[in-house]
C-alpha cells in the first residue's frame, strides 16, 4: 500500500491497536498516517510496537507518524568525535538513570533557540510521566557538581528504546547521555535505538536511516516479548568512563 493524501481519524474508542497501515502514510507531510485517539499508555505501546508515534503542537489533535525512512542508531555505533573523545576523559560528569525523569521531561519541552512553542505539550508531559511510573518510560541523565546538565528520555519494548527527546544546558551534554546509552545498550543485547526523524546532527553521531518496511519487521522481533525493561546501572557511571565497554560492565 503506498502513501496517500488522507489519514484516519482515531476514535479514544477505538482499540489501542486500531492504527491503520504504515504503509499507507503520507508521503507529504511524511509520514503523517493518522489523527485523534488518545494518549493512553495501551495505545501508546501499541504505537511504538507498529513503528508509530505522536508528535503534534499545542493546539493541534494528536498526530500520529511513521516517517520512510527510518532514523536509527545500532547500539555501539555512536561516533564519538576525537574533541568529545578529550573532552570526556577530562570530565567530573556523571550518567545516572531514572533519578529525575519529570525534570528531564521538563526540560526537553523548553522551546530551543529560534522556536516558538514546542511538541512537548502538557498532554505529552502526562503521558509519557505515566509511562515511567508503570515501568516503561525512562531518563539518562547527565550530572555535574550536583547540577542536571543534560540527558534524554524514551520508552523501553524489549529489546528497543525509543528515544523521544534530548537537551543540552551546557555543550555536547546530550552526546554524553546519547554515547552512554549506547554503549550500555550493546551490553544488554539491545536491537537498536529509535530516534524518529533524521537531521545532519544524529547523522554525525552515527545515526543511519532504514526503509519503514525493516523497520517494522525488527520490532516485530525485537519488541516480542512485550516486556519492560529495568536493568539500569545502579551506581552513577562516570563520564569519563563511558568510552570504555569493559568500564561501565564492571560496575553492573
Amino acid at each position: 500500500m503506498s502513501g496517500n493524501n488522507r489519514i484516519a481519524w482515531l476514535s479514544p474508542d477505538d482499540p489501542p491497536e486500531a492504527f491503520p497501515d504504515i504503509g499507507g502514510a503520507m508521503r507529504e507531510p511524511d509520514g503523517l498516517l493518522a489523527a485523534g485517539g488518545d494518549l493512553s499508555s495501551a495505545r501508546l505501546l501499541a504505537a511504538y510496537r507498529l513503528g508509530i508515534f505522536p508528535w503534534f503542537g499545542s493546539g493541534q489533535p494528536i498526530l500520529w507518524w511513521s516517517p520512510d525512512p527510518r532514523c536509527i542508531l545500532l547500539p555501539g555505533k555512536f561516533h564519538a568525535s576525537r574533541r568529545l573523545r578529550r573532552e570526556l576523559r577530562g570530565s567530573d560528569a556523571e550518567i545516572r538513570f531514572n533519578t529525575c525523569f519529570d525534570a528531564v521531561v521538563a526540560a526537553c519541552a523548553q522551546p530551543r533557540p529560534g522556536q516558538d512553542g514546542t511538541w512537548i505539550v502538557p498532554e505529552m508531559m502526562t503521558a509519557y510521566t505515566r509511562l515511567h511510573a508503570e515501568g516503561w518510560a525512562h531518563s539518562i541523565e547527565v550530572w555535574q557538581q550536583g547540577t542536571l546538565i543534560g540527558g534524554l528520555y524514551g520508552v523501553v519494548i524489549g529489546r528497543v528504546i525509543f528515544a523521544e527527546s534530548m537537551f543540552s544546558r551546557r555543550s555536547n551534554a546530550s552526546k554524553y547521555a546519547l554515547y552512554a546509552l549506547s554503549q550500555f545498550l550493546k551490553l544488554r543485547d539491545f536491537e537498536l535505538i529509535d530516534c524518529q526523524v533524521t537531521s545532519s546532527h544524529l547523522t554525525a553521531l552515527g545515526a543511519d536511516l532504514v526503509p519503514r518496511a525493516r523497520f517494522a519487521d525488527v520490532l516485530k522481533a525485537a519488541c516480542d516479548p512485550v516486556e519492560r525493561f529495568g536493568d539500569w546501572p545502579d551506581p552513577p557511571l562516570r563520564a569519563c568512563a563511558i568510552e570504555t565497554i569493559g568500564a561501565v560492565a564492571a560496575l553492573q
